[in-house]
């Protein structure tokens, strides 16, 4: 797409300027589609595959400039985070052993790539979400050092404003706040493309979005974020909210995400879809344009059409249509945006033959979806598959409501293998990768089931980092095992090999789930407090959360002895009567030595983690106490 040239719209002629080339563009693909220039006699499949890169304790690896230059000439370049990267699948044709095919040259080009980040000290991570990724590990400091990200940052901050809020509930519920866009980075997924010929881009376009819902539902993979147990793919949610620039108004105004899973089925043309994304979403990025798309066509050559590529990638539909050009030949695409990355490349490959099997078969059972299935119905499936999964129950056709499992393989694996049949793909792919599906249904162990059933049996045994580290690395083993998810046998704490507490950061050890006082309180409330929560140490606060003081059980104790000794009440006694002002605190990304260094050289029992002036949590002998044995533990554990 030319990205070296992508760049923020500055100013008002920038956009101008840049929309006319939009408009342009528009007007070309009009001709061509009119003039049958696609490309329509071969079809095509494409993989994105994009991954994460981990350092020995499992945790974000940010050498991603270093290990492309290492990597050299190949389909290897660059994602928004410094830990991630992707791999451009060459396309295939959609036939024969094109399946088989496929995950061969994904394991040679990930086999590639992890030979190369494990002699820098890494290795690499097929996940949807890495189950061990921090806040710091999104801060701006690891943004990829490109014109086009930094342009995309920029562009959504003026349109949103730097601080928002992150909400997200599900088991657990996470409530934070960020100043970076580069939160969307812990999203990795695995894009598949299948190319469509333009009489049928409308059918089966939606069809696409028809069956989003129950392909996700079976292939999700995140479910957990900063250690919360939250959808069963978190991806969906994050995704939404992190390049969401809406802001919000006093009045019931619609108003449309840039992350969006469409309004309404699609009509009469792929032209429909950039005319909407036109209308609704203003320009973000703009690029040098120096193609001159009229004297190409004159000439007969198919132009990029950059300028229209360049807005369609800032819009970021789930289902997104894409134009292109090969040896010299248009032809249109639909990019399917839903899938994340890994369990296995096994697993990919199966989600990947069963979406392009419900697409190339679907219109056999029903002729045209959209007079089957109501679209806001699709539309809410596709939510409800990603907090549920496989628990998930849809509206489907004929006001139908069915069991995603019951969906899956009654109605839609025997759909799908009949579509793959058509395209003459072998029968042996079909029978092993839509057979990954089926055990993976019938065993209702997803990427997600495994990752939250892990968790919750080790988290019983240790903390959360450990828990969370030791998932990571036993994803790792079964990657490279190459045994599709649903044969994993949970995480264990002895998969944990490289976890060192000296490596560790305060934040992911520190208790979040705080109590607090503010210095109006009376002494009884602090006292039933320490004494009800069997805690030893109460920070005080203001309403805007600011640490003003901390009250330890021993100060209490004093003051109820020397009142009693000297007759005194203490009921007309508050919080800031005793409370031990500017206690000494630490950031959340110190380390734990330091947090030790600091109570043992100031022979203290607590400290308050404290960023931008917030109190976030508290750190004190109890914690370390645990870290020891569970160190101990680990280390019993690999005698």
């Amino acid at each position: 797409m030319g990205e070296e040239r992508v760049k923020l719209a500055d100013d008002n002629e920038q956009v101008q300027k840049f929309m006319k080339h939009v408009f342009r563009d528009m007007r070309a693909l009009k001709t061509m589609l009119e003039n049958d220039w696609f490309e329509t006699d071969t079809i095509r499949i494409g993989a994105e595959q994009e991954l994460c890169m981990v350092d020995s304790h499992g945790k974000v690896f940010s050498k991603s400039m270093e290990v492309l230059d290492a990597l050299g000439e190949g389909n290897y370049t660059t994602e928004f985070a410094r830990f991630n990267l992707e791999i451009n699948m060459d396309p295939l044709e959609f036939t024969g052993n094109s399946l088989s095919q496929m995950e061969h040259d994904l394991h040679k080009d990930v086999e590639r790539v992890r030979g190369v980040v494990r002699e820098m000290g890494g290795d690499i991570l097929l996940t949807g979400i890495l189950p061990t990724i921090r806040k710091m590990d999104v801060d701006i400091k690891n943004l990829t050092p490109l014109q086009r990200y930094e342009a995309l940052c920029e562009a959504i901050n003026r349109l949103r404003g730097k601080e928002f809020e992150l909400r997200i509930q599900g088991m657990d519920e996470l409530l934070m706040k960020f100043d970076s866009p580069l939160l969307e980075a812990c999203n990795t997924g695995f894009q598949v493309h299948l190319q469509v010929k333009p009489d049928e881009f409308v059918n089966r376009y939606n069809i696409a979005q028809a069956v989003t819902a129950p392909v996700l539902a079976c292939a999700v993979n995140s479910p957990v974020l900063f250690g919360k147990r939250l959808w069963a793919e978190t991806r969906v949610a994050l995704f939404h909210q992190s390049i969401d620039t809406r802001q919000v108004g006093e009045h019931l105004r619609d108003s449309s995400p840039r992350v969006t899973f469409g309004n309404e089925w699609l009509q009469d043309s792929i032209l429909d879809i950039y005319k909407e994304d036109i209308s609704r979403y203003r320009v973000m990025l703009s690029a040098e344009v120096e193609e001159e798309v009229e004297k190409l066509m004159e000439e007969g050559i198919a132009p990029d059409l950059m300028a229209l590529r360049v807005h369609n990638s800032s819009v970021y539909r789930w289902n997104r249509p894409c134009y292109g050009v090969g040896n010299g030949k248009p032809h249109l695409r639909i990019e399917n945006r839903i899938f994340p990355s890994g369990p296995t490349v096994v697993d990919e490959v199966s989600n990947a033959a069963f979406w392009l099997g419900l697409l190339n078969g679907f219109e056999d059972e029903y002729n045209d979806i959209t007079q089957e299935l109501d679209f806001d119905n699709a539309r809410m499936n596709f939510f409800a598959a990603s907090k549920m999964g496989l628990d998930t129950k849809f509206m489907w056709t004929g006001d139908r409501k069915v069991p995603a499992v019951e969906l899956i393989k009654e109605e839609l694996l025997p759909i799908a293998r009949n579509g793959l049949k058509k395209a003459d793909i072998n029968s042996s792919d079909i029978d092993t990768y839509l057979g990954v599906i089926e055990e993976r249904v019938n065993s209702a162990q997803t990427g997600s089931y495994w990752v939250v059933k892990s968790y919750g049996n080790l988290v019983k045994e240790s903390n959360r980092d450990q828990a969370l580290t030791a998932i990571t690395s036993a994803m790792m083993k079964n990657q490279n095992k190459g045994e599709p998810v649903h044969k994993w046998g949970l995480a264990k704490l002895e998969d944990l090999e490289n976890w060192k507490p000296s490596s560790l950061m305060v934040e992911e050890f520190m208790t979040t789930d705080l109590f607090t006082v503010h210095k109006d309180d009376i002494l009884e409330f602090v006292a039933n407090l320490l004494d009800w929560r069997k805690i030893r140490y109460l920070p005080v606060e203001d309403d805007q959360k600011h640490l003003i003081g901390l009250i330890t059980m021993r100060q209490l104790l004093r003051e109820y002895s020397k009142a009693e000794g000297e007759g005194e009440d203490t009921g007309t006694k508050t919080v800031s009567d005793i409370m031990l002002q500017n206690p000494i605190t630490i950031h959340p990304e110190a380390s734990i030595m330091e947090a030790m260094r600091i109570l043992r050289e100031q022979k203290i029992g607590c400290l308050p983690v404290v960023k931008n002036s917030r109190l976030i949590g508290i750190i004190s002998e109890g914690n370390f106490m645990k870290i020891t044995i569970r160190l101990l533990k680990t280390l019993e554990n690999k005698k």
